[in-house]
Protein backbone atom coordinates (compact mmCIF):
# COMPACT_ATOMS: atom_id res chain seq x y z
CA UNK A 1 0.00 0.00 0.00
CA UNK A 2 1.99 2.97 -1.38
CA UNK A 3 1.68 6.23 0.25
CA UNK A 4 0.43 8.10 -2.88
CA UNK A 5 -1.33 5.16 -3.68
CA UNK A 6 -5.68 6.10 -3.52
CA UNK A 7 -5.94 2.65 -1.69
CA UNK A 8 -3.44 4.70 1.22
CA UNK A 9 -5.67 8.00 0.80
CA UNK A 10 -8.37 6.05 1.60
CA UNK A 11 -7.00 3.93 4.52
CA UNK A 12 -5.70 7.49 5.83
CA UNK A 13 -8.84 9.50 5.70
CA UNK A 14 -10.97 6.82 7.22
CA UNK A 15 -8.09 6.25 10.29
CA UNK A 16 -8.39 10.30 10.78
CA UNK A 17 -11.86 9.90 11.01
CA UNK A 18 -11.66 7.13 13.49
CA UNK A 19 -8.98 8.41 15.21
CA UNK A 20 -10.75 11.81 16.42
CA UNK A 21 -14.10 9.62 17.44
CA UNK A 22 -12.53 7.08 19.75
CA UNK A 23 -11.94 8.00 23.31
CA UNK A 24 -9.13 9.40 23.72
CA UNK A 25 -7.20 7.75 26.34
CA UNK A 26 -7.27 4.58 23.54
CA UNK A 27 -6.15 6.97 20.68
CA UNK A 28 -2.56 5.46 20.78
CA UNK A 29 -4.52 1.93 21.18
CA UNK A 30 -5.99 2.81 17.54
CA UNK A 31 -3.12 3.60 16.04
CA UNK A 32 -1.43 0.35 17.06
CA UNK A 33 -4.29 -1.56 15.58
CA UNK A 34 -4.39 0.80 12.30
CA UNK A 35 -0.23 0.45 12.18
CA UNK A 36 -0.58 -3.37 12.23
CA UNK A 37 -3.14 -3.30 9.70
CA UNK A 38 -1.23 -1.47 7.27
CA UNK A 39 1.86 -3.60 8.06
CA UNK A 40 -0.16 -6.96 7.07
CA UNK A 41 -1.61 -5.67 3.91
CA UNK A 42 2.22 -4.34 2.68
CA UNK A 43 3.19 -8.38 1.94
CA UNK A 44 3.47 -11.34 3.43
CA UNK A 45 1.42 -11.69 6.90
CA UNK A 46 4.44 -13.93 8.03
CA UNK A 47 6.70 -10.74 7.94
CA UNK A 48 4.94 -9.38 11.09
CA UNK A 49 6.56 -11.82 13.07
CA UNK A 50 10.37 -10.34 12.41
CA UNK A 51 9.43 -6.70 14.41
CA UNK A 52 7.36 -9.02 17.06
CA UNK A 53 10.37 -10.77 17.67
CA UNK A 54 12.79 -7.56 17.91
CA UNK A 55 10.64 -5.48 19.91
CA UNK A 56 9.88 -8.54 22.73
CA UNK A 57 13.21 -9.52 22.81
CA UNK A 58 14.40 -5.63 23.20
CA UNK A 59 11.50 -4.91 25.84
CA UNK A 60 12.72 -7.97 28.03
CA UNK A 61 16.03 -7.06 27.90
CA UNK A 62 15.64 -3.46 28.27
CA UNK A 63 13.87 -4.27 31.86
CA UNK A 64 16.47 -6.65 32.76
CA UNK A 65 18.91 -3.57 32.07
CA UNK A 66 17.42 -1.40 33.71
CA UNK A 67 16.62 -3.58 37.06
CA UNK A 68 19.92 -5.06 37.12
CA UNK A 69 22.83 -3.39 39.29
CA UNK A 70 25.75 -5.66 37.94
CA UNK A 71 27.70 -3.58 35.42
CA UNK A 72 28.92 -6.62 33.50
CA UNK A 73 25.66 -7.95 33.40
CA UNK A 74 23.78 -5.32 32.29
CA UNK A 75 26.49 -4.76 29.76
CA UNK A 76 26.06 -8.52 28.80
CA UNK A 77 22.05 -7.72 28.63
CA UNK A 78 22.43 -4.81 25.80
CA UNK A 79 24.82 -7.06 24.30
CA UNK A 80 22.16 -9.64 23.58
CA UNK A 81 19.78 -7.45 22.63
CA UNK A 82 21.86 -5.85 20.29
CA UNK A 83 23.09 -9.03 18.38
CA UNK A 84 19.52 -10.53 17.73
CA UNK A 85 18.52 -7.21 16.48
CA UNK A 86 21.44 -6.67 14.44
CA UNK A 87 21.45 -10.37 13.48
CA UNK A 88 18.07 -10.06 11.54
CA UNK A 89 19.27 -7.33 9.81
CA UNK A 90 22.32 -8.77 8.74
CA UNK A 91 20.95 -12.12 7.90
CA UNK A 92 18.10 -9.98 6.04
CA UNK A 93 20.10 -7.54 4.53
CA UNK A 94 23.65 -7.98 4.25
CA UNK A 95 24.31 -11.84 4.40
CA UNK A 96 24.27 -12.01 0.15
CA UNK A 97 27.04 -9.18 0.04
CA UNK A 98 29.28 -11.55 1.96
CA UNK A 99 28.53 -14.46 -0.06
CA UNK A 100 29.23 -11.77 -3.55
CA UNK A 101 32.39 -10.84 -1.84
CA UNK A 102 33.54 -14.20 -1.35
CA UNK A 103 32.50 -15.71 -5.23
CA UNK A 104 33.98 -12.46 -6.67
CA UNK A 105 37.58 -13.15 -4.58
CA UNK A 106 36.95 -16.90 -5.43
CA UNK A 107 36.68 -16.55 -9.06
CA UNK A 108 39.99 -14.21 -9.22
CA UNK A 109 41.95 -16.21 -6.62
CA UNK A 110 40.67 -19.85 -6.90
CA UNK A 111 41.97 -22.17 -10.22
CA UNK A 112 38.68 -24.05 -9.79
CA UNK A 113 36.63 -21.75 -6.85
CA UNK A 114 33.78 -23.44 -5.27
CA UNK A 115 31.01 -20.30 -5.22
CA UNK A 116 28.11 -20.34 -2.72
CA UNK A 117 24.46 -20.06 -3.94
CA UNK A 118 22.79 -16.63 -2.32
CA UNK A 119 19.93 -17.10 -0.43
CA UNK A 120 16.66 -14.97 -0.77
CA UNK A 121 14.32 -13.87 1.54
CA UNK A 122 11.51 -11.88 2.01
CA UNK A 123 12.09 -8.50 4.21
CA UNK A 124 9.71 -6.92 6.26
CA UNK A 125 8.76 -3.66 5.87
CA UNK A 126 11.39 -0.95 6.88
CA UNK A 127 13.40 -3.21 8.60
CA UNK A 128 16.04 -0.88 8.46
CA UNK A 129 14.29 2.12 10.05
CA UNK A 130 12.53 0.01 13.10
CA UNK A 131 15.57 -1.72 14.06
CA UNK A 132 17.56 1.58 14.51
CA UNK A 133 14.96 3.11 16.42
CA UNK A 134 14.36 0.54 18.70
CA UNK A 135 17.97 0.01 19.32
CA UNK A 136 18.04 3.71 20.30
CA UNK A 137 15.45 2.50 22.95
CA UNK A 138 17.50 0.30 24.45
CA UNK A 139 20.75 2.23 24.19
CA UNK A 140 19.02 5.04 26.04
CA UNK A 141 18.09 2.78 28.81
CA UNK A 142 21.46 1.27 29.22
CA UNK A 143 22.54 4.63 29.72
CA UNK A 144 19.93 5.47 32.19
CA UNK A 145 18.36 8.62 29.53
CA UNK A 146 15.29 6.88 29.68
CA UNK A 147 13.57 4.59 31.99
CA UNK A 148 12.24 1.41 30.65
CA UNK A 149 9.15 0.81 29.50
CA UNK A 150 6.45 -0.72 31.00
CA UNK A 151 3.84 -1.53 28.52
CA UNK A 152 4.90 -3.74 25.60
CA UNK A 153 2.22 -2.47 23.33
CA UNK A 154 3.34 0.92 23.60
CA UNK A 155 6.85 -0.34 22.71
CA UNK A 156 5.40 -2.35 19.48
CA UNK A 157 3.75 0.91 18.35
CA UNK A 158 6.59 2.98 18.68
CA UNK A 159 8.25 0.37 16.34
CA UNK A 160 5.56 -0.49 13.69
CA UNK A 161 4.11 3.13 13.77
CA UNK A 162 2.72 2.81 10.09
CA UNK A 163 3.99 6.34 8.53
CA UNK A 164 7.32 6.15 9.60
CA UNK A 165 8.00 2.24 9.19
CA UNK A 166 7.87 3.65 5.19
CA UNK A 167 10.56 5.56 4.81
CA UNK A 168 12.01 7.18 8.06
CA UNK A 169 12.44 9.25 10.04
CA UNK A 170 14.43 7.77 12.89
CA UNK A 171 12.43 8.20 15.86
CA UNK A 172 14.01 8.13 19.49
CA UNK A 173 11.78 6.81 22.08
CA UNK A 174 12.81 9.64 24.53
CA UNK A 175 11.60 12.05 22.11
CA UNK A 176 8.52 9.91 20.96
CA UNK A 177 7.10 8.65 24.25
CA UNK A 178 5.06 11.85 25.32
CA UNK A 179 3.66 12.62 21.76
CA UNK A 180 2.51 9.14 21.10
CA UNK A 181 0.84 8.29 23.51
CA UNK A 182 -1.00 11.66 24.74
CA UNK A 183 -4.56 12.68 24.24
CA UNK A 184 -4.99 14.56 20.89
CA UNK A 185 -7.86 17.04 20.31
CA UNK A 186 -8.21 17.83 16.35
CA UNK A 187 -6.78 20.80 16.15
CA UNK A 188 -7.65 23.00 13.11
CA UNK A 189 -4.16 24.62 12.44
CA UNK A 190 -2.35 21.58 13.05
CA UNK A 191 -4.59 19.00 10.72
CA UNK A 192 -4.62 21.78 7.69
CA UNK A 193 -0.55 22.50 8.04
CA UNK A 194 0.23 18.85 8.06
CA UNK A 195 -2.32 18.03 4.87
CA UNK A 196 -0.48 21.09 2.71
CA UNK A 197 2.85 19.46 4.12
CA UNK A 198 1.25 15.99 2.58
CA UNK A 199 0.46 18.52 -0.73
CA UNK A 200 3.55 19.44 -0.59
CA UNK A 201 5.61 15.84 -0.82
CA UNK A 202 3.06 14.59 -3.48
CA UNK A 203 4.16 17.35 -5.44
CA UNK A 204 7.35 16.60 -5.65
CA UNK A 205 7.22 12.96 -6.24
CA UNK A 206 4.03 12.91 -8.92
CA UNK A 207 5.74 15.76 -10.56
CA UNK A 208 9.07 15.93 -9.96
CA UNK A 209 10.27 12.65 -9.43
CA UNK A 210 8.58 10.51 -11.75
CA UNK A 211 9.62 12.69 -14.69
CA UNK A 212 12.89 12.92 -13.71
CA UNK A 213 13.37 9.06 -12.89
CA UNK A 214 12.37 8.72 -16.49
CA UNK A 215 15.41 10.44 -17.75
CA UNK A 216 17.62 8.73 -15.38
CA UNK A 217 16.43 5.41 -16.24
CA UNK A 218 16.77 5.80 -20.31
CA UNK A 219 20.76 6.42 -19.51
CA UNK A 220 21.13 4.63 -17.28
CA UNK A 221 19.32 1.42 -18.17
CA UNK A 222 21.31 1.94 -21.68
CA UNK A 223 24.77 3.62 -20.73
CA UNK A 224 26.46 1.53 -23.57
CA UNK A 225 24.63 4.03 -25.99
CA UNK A 226 24.74 6.59 -24.06
CA UNK A 227 28.52 8.69 -22.99
CA UNK A 228 30.38 11.71 -22.07
CA UNK A 229 27.68 14.45 -20.97
CA UNK A 230 24.65 12.49 -21.37
CA UNK A 231 25.57 9.97 -18.54
CA UNK A 232 27.18 13.49 -16.44
CA UNK A 233 23.14 15.13 -17.08
CA UNK A 234 21.73 12.21 -16.02
CA UNK A 235 23.55 11.62 -12.93
CA UNK A 236 22.45 15.57 -11.55
CA UNK A 237 19.57 14.51 -12.28
CA UNK A 238 19.20 11.67 -10.43
CA UNK A 239 20.45 13.44 -7.59
CA UNK A 240 17.29 15.96 -7.79
CA UNK A 241 15.40 13.06 -8.30
CA UNK A 242 16.59 10.87 -5.54
CA UNK A 243 15.96 14.39 -2.97
CA UNK A 244 12.97 14.59 -4.51
CA UNK A 245 11.64 11.10 -3.86
CA UNK A 246 13.10 11.03 -0.36
CA UNK A 247 12.18 13.95 0.90
CA UNK A 248 8.48 14.09 -0.83
CA UNK A 249 8.09 10.42 1.12
CA UNK A 250 9.12 12.26 4.08
CA UNK A 251 7.08 15.04 3.79
CA UNK A 252 4.07 13.04 3.72
CA UNK A 253 5.03 10.45 6.42
CA UNK A 254 5.38 13.85 8.28
CA UNK A 255 2.08 15.17 7.25
CA UNK A 256 0.04 11.78 7.63
CA UNK A 257 1.38 11.64 11.54
CA UNK A 258 1.12 15.55 11.85
CA UNK A 259 -2.67 15.45 11.18
CA UNK A 260 -2.33 12.42 14.27
CA UNK A 261 -1.29 15.35 16.34
CA UNK A 262 2.09 13.67 16.38
CA UNK A 263 5.53 16.03 15.18
CA UNK A 264 7.77 13.47 13.70
CA UNK A 265 11.67 14.86 14.00
CA UNK A 266 12.90 16.61 10.64
CA UNK A 267 15.02 14.86 8.18
CA UNK A 268 15.79 17.39 5.60
CA UNK A 269 17.14 20.74 5.63
CA UNK A 270 17.34 22.26 2.51
CA UNK A 271 20.96 20.48 1.61
CA UNK A 272 21.25 21.45 -1.67
CA UNK A 273 22.50 24.83 -0.01
CA UNK A 274 25.05 23.04 1.81
CA UNK A 275 28.75 24.74 1.26
CA UNK A 276 30.80 21.34 2.39
CA UNK A 277 30.00 17.76 2.68
CA UNK A 278 30.10 17.72 6.30
CA UNK A 279 27.48 20.39 6.21
CA UNK A 280 25.32 18.44 3.75
CA UNK A 281 24.71 15.20 5.75
CA UNK A 282 23.84 17.58 8.72
CA UNK A 283 21.16 18.31 6.72
CA UNK A 284 20.36 15.43 4.11
CA UNK A 285 18.89 12.24 6.23
CA UNK A 286 19.68 13.97 9.63
CA UNK A 287 17.89 11.01 11.93
CA UNK A 288 20.33 8.31 10.71
CA UNK A 289 23.17 10.90 11.00
CA UNK A 290 22.42 11.38 14.42
CA UNK A 291 21.74 8.24 15.46
CA UNK A 292 24.86 6.79 14.12
CA UNK A 293 27.05 9.98 15.52
CA UNK A 294 25.75 9.42 19.10
CA UNK A 295 25.52 5.47 18.96
CA UNK A 296 28.20 4.56 17.00
CA UNK A 297 31.12 7.07 17.07
CA UNK A 298 31.00 8.63 20.33
CA UNK A 299 31.21 5.49 21.57
CA UNK A 300 33.82 3.94 19.66
CA UNK A 301 35.75 6.88 20.63
CA UNK A 302 35.45 6.12 24.09
CA UNK A 303 36.53 2.65 23.44
CA UNK A 304 39.75 1.86 25.53
CA UNK A 305 41.30 0.91 21.99
CA UNK A 306 40.56 4.61 20.64
CA UNK A 307 41.14 6.61 23.77
CA UNK A 308 44.67 4.92 24.03
CA UNK A 309 45.84 5.20 20.33
CA UNK A 310 47.05 9.06 20.32
CA UNK A 311 49.11 7.68 22.85
CA UNK A 312 50.55 5.26 21.16
CA UNK A 313 50.77 7.57 18.43
CA UNK A 314 52.46 10.43 19.35
CA UNK A 315 55.88 9.54 19.51
CA UNK A 316 56.03 8.60 16.03
CA UNK A 317 53.27 11.33 14.12
CA UNK A 318 52.89 13.82 17.58
CA UNK A 319 50.08 14.69 19.64
CA UNK A 320 47.88 16.67 16.68
CA UNK A 321 48.63 14.15 13.92
CA UNK A 322 48.27 11.05 16.09
CA UNK A 323 45.01 12.81 17.10
CA UNK A 324 43.72 13.21 13.50
CA UNK A 325 44.68 9.87 12.69
CA UNK A 326 42.48 8.40 15.66
CA UNK A 327 39.64 10.69 14.49
CA UNK A 328 39.53 9.39 10.97
CA UNK A 329 40.19 5.88 11.75
CA UNK A 330 36.68 6.49 13.80
CA UNK A 331 35.30 8.21 10.62
CA UNK A 332 36.30 5.69 8.63
CA UNK A 333 34.08 3.12 10.56
CA UNK A 334 31.65 5.53 10.65
CA UNK A 335 31.17 5.74 6.76
CA UNK A 336 31.23 2.45 6.01
CA UNK A 337 28.27 2.28 8.59
CA UNK A 338 26.26 4.52 6.66
CA UNK A 339 27.18 2.87 3.33
CA UNK A 340 26.37 0.01 4.19
CA UNK A 341 22.64 1.05 5.94
CA UNK A 342 21.88 2.07 2.32
CA UNK A 343 22.05 -1.23 0.71
CA UNK A 344 24.22 -4.49 1.09
CA UNK A 345 26.08 -4.29 -2.25
CA UNK A 346 29.70 -2.50 -2.40
CA UNK A 347 28.17 0.50 -4.69
CA UNK A 348 26.60 1.72 -1.42
CA UNK A 349 29.35 1.14 0.91
CA UNK A 350 31.54 2.66 -1.82
CA UNK A 351 29.26 5.77 -3.05
CA UNK A 352 27.65 6.63 0.74
CA UNK A 353 30.31 5.38 2.60
CA UNK A 354 33.78 5.55 1.55
CA UNK A 355 33.78 8.63 -0.79
CA UNK A 356 31.91 10.45 1.89
CA UNK A 357 35.20 9.83 4.35
CA UNK A 358 37.76 10.50 1.31
CA UNK A 359 35.93 13.92 0.85
CA UNK A 360 35.54 14.95 3.96
CA UNK A 361 39.69 13.21 5.37
CA UNK A 362 40.88 14.57 1.85
CA UNK A 363 39.44 18.18 2.71
CA UNK A 364 40.44 18.86 5.99
CA UNK A 365 44.29 17.67 5.01
CA UNK A 366 43.93 20.27 2.30
CA UNK A 367 42.59 22.71 3.67
CA UNK A 368 45.65 24.81 4.84
CA UNK A 369 46.41 24.47 0.93
CA UNK A 370 43.50 25.96 0.05
CA UNK A 371 43.83 28.39 2.34
CA UNK A 372 47.12 29.83 0.89
CA UNK A 373 45.60 29.53 -2.57
CA UNK A 374 42.70 31.59 -1.36
CA UNK A 375 45.41 34.03 -0.07
CA UNK A 376 47.07 34.32 -3.00
CA UNK A 377 44.50 35.04 -5.90
CA UNK A 378 42.73 36.95 -3.21
CA UNK A 379 39.71 35.38 -2.65
CA UNK A 380 37.13 36.81 -0.04
CA UNK A 381 35.11 33.53 1.45
CA UNK A 382 32.57 35.78 2.80
CA UNK A 383 31.62 36.83 -0.44
CA UNK A 384 28.06 35.54 -1.80
CA UNK A 385 29.94 33.89 -5.03
CA UNK A 386 31.87 32.24 -3.01
CA UNK A 387 29.07 30.40 -1.43
CA UNK A 388 27.51 29.65 -4.60
CA UNK A 389 30.40 27.86 -5.50
CA UNK A 390 30.74 26.29 -2.64
CA UNK A 391 27.60 24.74 -3.07
CA UNK A 392 27.51 24.09 -6.51
CA UNK A 393 30.81 22.12 -6.06
CA UNK A 394 29.46 19.89 -3.00
CA UNK A 395 26.49 19.54 -5.00
CA UNK A 396 28.52 17.96 -8.38
CA UNK A 397 30.50 16.03 -5.34
CA UNK A 398 27.37 14.40 -3.96
CA UNK A 399 26.45 14.02 -7.68
CA UNK A 400 29.52 12.23 -8.72
CA UNK A 401 29.02 9.60 -5.22
CA UNK A 402 25.34 9.08 -6.25
CA UNK A 403 26.59 7.95 -9.32
CA UNK A 404 27.07 4.49 -7.93
CA UNK A 405 24.11 4.40 -6.00
CA UNK A 406 22.41 4.42 -8.83
CA UNK A 407 24.11 2.47 -11.14
CA UNK A 408 23.77 -1.57 -11.71
CA UNK A 409 26.64 -2.45 -9.29
CA UNK A 410 30.32 -0.99 -8.69
CA UNK A 411 31.71 -2.48 -11.80
CA UNK A 412 28.98 -0.42 -14.32
CA UNK A 413 29.79 2.43 -12.34
CA UNK A 414 33.56 2.54 -12.78
CA UNK A 415 32.65 1.88 -16.47
CA UNK A 416 30.39 5.12 -16.55
CA UNK A 417 33.10 7.18 -14.97
CA UNK A 418 35.70 5.90 -17.15
CA UNK A 419 33.52 6.88 -20.27
CA UNK A 420 32.58 10.07 -18.69
CA UNK A 421 36.43 10.75 -18.56
CA UNK A 422 37.07 9.53 -21.82
CA UNK A 423 34.21 10.97 -24.32
CA UNK A 424 34.40 14.54 -25.36
CA UNK A 425 31.32 14.91 -26.77
CA UNK A 426 30.07 19.05 -26.01
CA UNK A 427 27.91 18.76 -29.23
CA UNK A 428 25.39 17.56 -26.63
CA UNK A 429 24.58 20.74 -25.20
CA UNK A 430 23.64 22.75 -28.74
CA UNK A 431 21.90 19.87 -30.90
CA UNK A 432 19.18 19.32 -28.15
CA UNK A 433 20.41 15.52 -27.13
CA UNK A 434 19.98 16.10 -23.60
CA UNK A 435 16.09 16.82 -24.16
CA UNK A 436 15.37 13.99 -25.94
CA UNK A 437 15.47 11.45 -22.93
CA UNK A 438 12.32 10.04 -22.57
CA UNK A 439 10.36 13.38 -21.92
CA UNK A 440 8.87 15.22 -24.53
CA UNK A 441 9.00 19.83 -24.96
CA UNK A 442 5.49 19.76 -22.65
CA UNK A 443 7.32 17.35 -19.77
CA UNK A 444 10.12 19.21 -19.91
CA UNK A 445 8.57 22.73 -19.26
CA UNK A 446 6.44 21.06 -16.14
CA UNK A 447 9.59 20.10 -14.96
CA UNK A 448 11.59 23.14 -15.54
CA UNK A 449 8.74 25.20 -13.51
CA UNK A 450 8.24 22.29 -10.79
CA UNK A 451 11.71 22.54 -10.35
CA UNK A 452 11.85 26.30 -10.09
CA UNK A 453 8.95 26.21 -7.44
CA UNK A 454 10.89 24.20 -5.24
CA UNK A 455 14.16 25.67 -5.60
CA UNK A 456 12.28 29.25 -4.54
CA UNK A 457 10.01 27.36 -1.75
CA UNK A 458 13.70 26.00 -0.73
CA UNK A 459 15.11 29.73 -0.27
CA UNK A 460 12.11 30.88 1.22
CA UNK A 461 12.85 27.93 4.10
CA UNK A 462 16.08 29.45 4.53
CA UNK A 463 13.92 32.06 6.37
CA UNK A 464 11.91 30.13 8.96
CA UNK A 465 8.51 27.83 8.17
CA UNK A 466 6.75 27.99 4.70
CA UNK A 467 3.30 26.69 6.23
CA UNK A 468 3.48 29.49 9.40
CA UNK A 469 4.48 32.38 6.30
CA UNK A 470 1.72 30.75 4.85
CA UNK A 471 -1.00 30.97 8.01
CA UNK A 472 -0.06 34.68 7.87
CA UNK A 473 -1.14 35.49 4.35
CA UNK A 474 -4.90 36.44 3.68
CA UNK A 475 -6.95 33.52 3.42
CA UNK A 476 -7.86 33.95 -0.46
CA UNK A 477 -4.30 34.48 -1.41
CA UNK A 478 -3.59 31.49 0.78
CA UNK A 479 -6.38 28.92 -0.85
CA UNK A 480 -5.28 30.75 -4.34
CA UNK A 481 -1.83 28.79 -3.58
CA UNK A 482 -3.20 25.54 -2.05
CA UNK A 483 -5.89 24.96 -4.94
CA UNK A 484 -2.74 25.88 -7.62
CA UNK A 485 -0.69 24.03 -5.80
CA UNK A 486 -3.38 21.11 -5.75
CA UNK A 487 -4.64 20.87 -9.58
CA UNK A 488 -0.88 21.24 -10.88
CA UNK A 489 -0.41 18.34 -8.95
CA UNK A 490 -3.64 16.43 -10.18
CA UNK A 491 -3.05 17.65 -13.73
CA UNK A 492 0.74 17.90 -14.15
CA UNK A 493 1.61 14.12 -12.02
CA UNK A 494 3.17 11.67 -13.89
CA UNK A 495 0.88 8.85 -14.06
CA UNK A 496 2.32 6.90 -17.23
CA UNK A 497 2.11 3.10 -17.99
CA UNK A 498 3.75 0.81 -15.51
CA UNK A 499 4.16 4.00 -12.92
CA UNK A 500 4.47 3.04 -9.12
CA UNK A 501 4.96 6.44 -6.74
CA UNK A 502 4.90 3.76 -3.76
CA UNK A 503 7.87 2.24 -4.86
CA UNK A 504 10.44 4.80 -3.62
CA UNK A 505 13.82 4.34 -3.41
CA UNK A 506 14.09 3.88 0.54
CA UNK A 507 10.99 1.84 1.17
CA UNK A 508 12.96 -1.18 1.18
CA UNK A 509 15.37 0.02 4.05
Amino acid sequence: MGITSFRFLLFFAVSVVLYYSVPKRCQWVFLLLISVIYFLTSGNVLLIMYPLASITVTYFGAKFIEQEEDHKRRKWGLSLVVVCNLGILVVLKYLNLGIYTYNALAGRLQEHPAFLNTLHFLIPLGVSFYTLSILSYVFDVYYEIIPAEKNWAKLFLFGIYFPTIISGPIMRYKDMREKMFSEHTFDYKIVTQGLQRILWGFFKILVISERLVIVVSTVYNDFENYDGLYIVFATLCFTLQLYSNFSGSIDIVLGVSQVFGIMLPENFQTPFFSKSIQEFWRRWHITLGGWLKDYVFYPILRTNFFMGLPGKLKPRFGKKTAKKITTFSALFILWFAVGLWHGGAWKYIIGSGIIQWIYIVGGELAEPIWTKLRKLFRVNKDTKWFSIFQMVRTFLLMSFAFLFFNSAGFSTALSMIANIFTTWNPEALINGGLLQLGLDIKDWIILMISLSVLWIISIRQQKGSVREWLADKNIIFRWILLYALLFWVILMGSYGPGYSAAEFIYQGF
